[in-house]
Parts: C-alpha cells; structure tokens; sequence
C-alpha cells in the first residue's frame, strides 16, 4: 500500500507556481499539434501548420465551456444557482467529460464549416491525441490527490491526504484506460475505415470502459448513486454507448 504525500507543484518561480497538472497540459497539447499535423498530412487532409494551431484553439475553448456548462447543470444545479458567482470559477474544480466532449465537437463542427473540410476527416484523427491527452491528464488527478476510488484493501490501494482509508487509484486505472484506446485507435488509423468510425468507436470504447471504471471511483459527493448502484457517470456512459453504437451503424449502412 502506498501512502500518497505528492507534492502537486514541481516548481515555485517567485510567485508562480509550474504545477504537474498544467505541465501535462502542455505536454498533451504540444504531442496533439505535432500528431494532428502528421495524421492531416496522412489523410491529405487540406490544413496547414496554422489551421491546425487554430482548431486546437476552438477545441480547447469549446471542451472547457462544454465541460463547465454541463458539470453545473448536470452535476450540481443548485449549488451554482446558490452561488452564480461560482459558475466562473473552473480553477475551483467541476469539469465533466461528456459536456466536454459535446463541446470540443460543436466546436470543431463549426470550424469544419468556416474552412469547409469534411467534420469527420476531422474528429476521426482528433480523438487519437485525445486519448493520449486524457491518459496524462489522470495522471495530474492523481499527483494532486483528487478523484480518487472506493475505499479498498488491495495491495496497491493509496491513502489519498484527503480521503478516509485506502483507496483505489482510480485515476491510473482510468489513464490506462485512455492508453488503451489510444493505442487501439493508433493500429486501427491506416485501415480503410469508414468516415466518423474512429471518433464514434472512441465513443464506444470510452463510453464502455467509464462504465467499468465508475465501479472503482468515488461516487461524487453532492450526487451518490443516482439509479441503483449506478453513478451519474455510468448512466450518462450507458447513453453515450447506445449513441456510439447506433451512429457506428448508421456509418457503416452508409457506406455499404
């Protein structure tokens, strides 16, 4: 067993702070530019260097406006209706995945727009650095000790500083998770696929994986288990792989 006492900054500057979380940020951000670039070459997709900067842009803005909108009405409505003033206040924590990820593709569809390139030649190359990118950022959730798993006894179970017992590193279970759909979605990249099979097979796979990851987790404190023992994140994942699975087909008998 391990007891977690991470220090979460990895270096102080004067007043500033260079924290591990922001620094996988980066890191996530400069391996999705350098991969988007090389996989639109690939794919003879028409953008450049500097398009590809630019839909980073609107994807990044739209993740974090649909992960914050969703987090406070999905998550905590009346928390956020008591307190407006903290809708804004992303650096106090509440971002969910699936509004994140409404959001990146509302975005990125109206970018397809203004540059007038196919959405799914797009997303289809997106969601591989997406998985790697959501892999390191598990990672910084679990140097800074937060949404850790369900108390348990397992040998490698950590003793989170603000948790009650040892927990489940949940968030390594879940950056694995996200490895493993990188990977699947990087050997699968170069066969002849139909257009928006690879974003909606990461939908699947995400959607399916969650499912089994929730069961490791903490609930979240305000919601609990909403229907049985199932979490806010598992009925929502249930939804997101009914979608996946119904547009997978819809792609396919599309292109018989």
């Amino acid at each position: 067993m391990f007891v977690h006492n991470i220090d979460p900054v990895l270096l102080n500057i004067g007043p500033f702070q260079i924290r591990y979380y922001s620094l996988f940020f980066v890191i996530g951000f400069v391996v999705a530019y350098f991969l988007l670039v090389h996989l639109a070459k690939k794919k003879e997709i028409n953008l450049n260097k500097d398009d590809i900067a630019d839909l980073l842009l609107y994807t990044i803005l739209g993740t974090i406006l649909g992960a914050r909108i969703f987090y406070v009405l999905v998550y905590n409505l009346p928390y956020y209706l008591s307190n407006p003033f903290e809708i804004i206040a992303v650096w106090h924590g509440g971002l969910a995945f699936h509004g994140g990820l409404i959001g990146a593709a509302i975005a990125i569809f109206y970018y397809t727009k203004k540059k007038k390139v196919d959405f799914y030649e797009i997303v289809d190359i997106s969601v591989i650095p997406l998985a790697l990118g959501l892999a390191l950022g598990r990672l910084g959730n679990f140097i800074n000790g937060e949404l850790y798993g369900r108390i348990t006894d397992v040998p490698w179970a950590v003793k989170f500083p603000d948790a009650e017992g040892f927990r489940h590193p949940s968030q390594i279970y879940e950056s694995f998770k996200n490895l493993l759909i990188f990977f699947t979605l990087w050997i699968i990249k170069d066969k002849k696929l139909p257009k928006g099979f690879m974003f909606w097979l990461f939908v699947v796979m995400y959607s399916a994986l969650r499912l089994v990851m929730e069961f490791f987790r903490q609930p979240d404190e305000q919601l609990g288990f909403i229907i049985g023992f199932l979490t806010m994140g598992q009925v929502l994942s249930i939804i997101m792989f009914a979608v996946g699975l119904f547009f997978i087909y819809r792609v396919y008998k599309k292109n018989k």
